[in-house]
């Protein structure tokens, strides 16, 4: 469980406050918390959220720990996910994620749990990159006009 403090960025609350909170979401899913850690950010990094330094400090910690699921307790970008997954070599998921996961197991009546799917679709949708491109090679007509469409 890593809470990224943007230091006097976001919430007022306390970062040992808000990560005590993010980990009783991951026991509400019954997710074993075996490491805890506030990480400082001075500057957002757009490719990882957090520095490279830091990045390859967390793979060795997961490597030690052999971890299969690291929970970050922000909101993170399609991009920053799939980048952090490929340099931890461990599923990365964010607090909208968690917090998606649970509304999913919790939702009981058939309105509920369609709401909670239309959140989920409407939230992965952003993270489908490259999923459909053996459609990219279909053409119309003689084979001159189409494309990726």
């Amino acid at each position: 469980m890593i809470h990224p403090d943007r230091e006097g960025r976001g919430s007022a609350r306390q970062p040992d406050a808000r990560l005590e909170e993010a980990v009783g979401l991951a026991l509400a899913l019954d997710l074993e918390v075996r490491e805890r850690m506030v990480v400082g950010l001075r500057r957002l990094t757009p490719a990882t959220l957090f520095g490279k330094g830091k990045v390859e400090e967390i793979r060795v910690l997961i490597e030690i720990e052999e971890l299969d699921v690291v929970v970050v307790d922000d909101a993170l970008t399609p991009v920053q996910q799939r980048n952090l997954e490929k340099a931890w070599g461990a599923k990365v998921i964010d607090r909208t994620g968690l917090i998606l996961e649970i509304f999913a197991r919790r939702a009981r009546t058939r309105e509920g749990r369609l709401q909670v799917e239309l959140a989920r679709l409407s939230y992965e949708r952003s993270r489908l990159v490259r999923t459909w491109t053996h459609l990219e090679r279909q053409r119309g007509g003689f084979g001159v006009m189409g494309g990726p469409g």
